[in-house]
């Protein structure tokens, strides 16, 4: 059944009426105010949350089903944001796995992305244009698929040489163009082309959208990623009449949640979050103003230095002298006291973590379907392989408002 014209964008404006009346909820961030306004409002769910062992926390940052299920008892409005956030997984269409000579080289992972993204494309109908390829394997997958011609569009030339070799070993001719995709003035010949980006971030997916509606591509499937990429300030919605203006911490807060980070990581990442807030406090003592200043992005072997040593390193950059008795274990532990605070207390942001993406996203697909473009919106894997699993897919349609959706 056809969709109705005016469907992704009720939903898109319903959605902005939400986020805009929830924003106290999901715009504080406990990493910068250690309680938040709402904390005040919702004391039961400020203690509730406070009062989570670590499994219970770990559970609920692991299950965003059961997050909201949780957070809903105390915050209902969080189950009709929820509701409206429902994306059915998409039916894939007909598709056959190449050997696994064809992904050698690949992490298992990304394999599955690219597989899983292939099968609901199907078959192209048109020359494919595979947006910020890298080494073009889902182009040249599509293209053997559907026997179409593949362009590969990417900015770093080693890929697009390690393309070229590997398509030439599989006897596929697969154009690589070296292109900086936001380069200003960019002239591209894309009318009429099938256009895919599997994870292009920000501006670039954006960018992509914007030269479908404007130089009619026939087709477009995409699944978005990293939001903030290219964002100077604020994000400029394509649809008009929405209220919610997103800045660029509110985009970040869309792809905070990960699943393929290991140990390691997770420990290293929750460390340098622990030793910036003891650093946190420790400075607040120092100036004696407890308002949140912006702190740069530290260097990764910085982490790898003692919590004394480390906090030196910021103050030196922040050319701040550190009083010579201070006790470094009494300031680590309260940094790690505030890591644990942050962390129960970020879970009702979390909540909004999807509602946020989905109108990022709706907000392409309602500039498309007023472009006549006919919208597919869902699912394309589990958020095991990619929690950044929502593909938009959308196919031009002629006179009739029949649309050429392969098959």
């Amino acid at each position: 059944m056809t969709t109705p014209s005016t469907h992704w964008q009720q939903r898109l404006h319903q959605l902005d009426q939400q986020l805009l009346a929830s924003a106290e909820l999901w715009r504080p961030q406990p990493f910068k105010q250690s309680r938040p306004a709402w904390c005040e409002d919702h004391p039961a769910l400020a203690a509730a949350l406070l009062d989570l062992d670590d499994l219970q926390l770990q559970r609920l940052n692991h299950h965003p089903d059961e997050l909201v299920t949780w957070i809903g008892r105390y915050l209902p409005q969080i189950r009709h944001i929820e509701a409206l956030c429902y994306l059915a997984k998409r039916t894939p269409l007909a598709y056959s796995s190449p050997a696994n000579r064809f992904f050698d080289g690949m992490p298992g992972r990304k394999r599955a992305q690219i597989e899983a993204f292939a099968s609901h494309v199907g078959a192209a109908t048109s020359p494919i244009l595979e947006w910020c390829g890298g080494k073009g394997y889902l182009g040249r997958l599509l293209g053997m698929h559907g026997d179409q011609p593949v362009t590969t569009l990417e900015l770093n030339p080693e890929l697009c040489r390690a393309g070229e070799q590997q398509a030439k070993r599989f006897g596929r001719y697969q154009s690589f163009q070296e292109v900086d995709l936001l380069q200003p003035g960019l002239e591209l010949n894309v009318t009429g082309h099938h256009g895919v980006a599997l994870h292009a971030c920000g501006e670039l997916h954006r960018s992509l959208q914007h030269r479908a509606v404007t130089h009619g591509m026939a087709a477009l499937d995409i699944v978005p990623c990293c939001y903030a990429f290219g964002v100077e300030q604020q994000y400029q919605p394509r649809t008009a009449g929405l209220s919610l203006q997103l800045s660029r911490d509110d985009l970040r807060l869309a792809v905070t949640e990960t699943v393929t980070a290991g140990q390691a990581e997770v420990s290293r990442r929750d460390r340098e979050m622990a030793w910036k807030l003891g650093f946190v406090e420790l400075r607040n003592r120092v100036i004696g103003n407890p308002a949140y200043r912006t702190m740069k992005p530290v260097q990764k072997q910085w982490l790898k230095l003692t919590f004394s040593q480390f906090c030196q390193q910021l103050a030196d950059r922040e050319s701040m002298p550190l009083p010579t008795n201070t006790d470094w274990a009494e300031i680590e532990a309260l940094g790690w006291q505030r890591f644990n605070e942050v962390m129960r207390l970020s879970l009702v942001r979390n909540c909004f973590r999807r509602p946020i993406e989905l109108w990022l996203i709706l907000d392409l697909a309602a500039d498309l379907e007023a472009h006549d473009y006919q919208i597919e919106l869902g699912t394309f894997c589990d958020r095991s392989v990619t929690p950044r699993n929502i593909m938009l897919s959308a196919r031009k349609q002629d006179g009739s408002g029949v649309s050429n959706r392969a098959n």
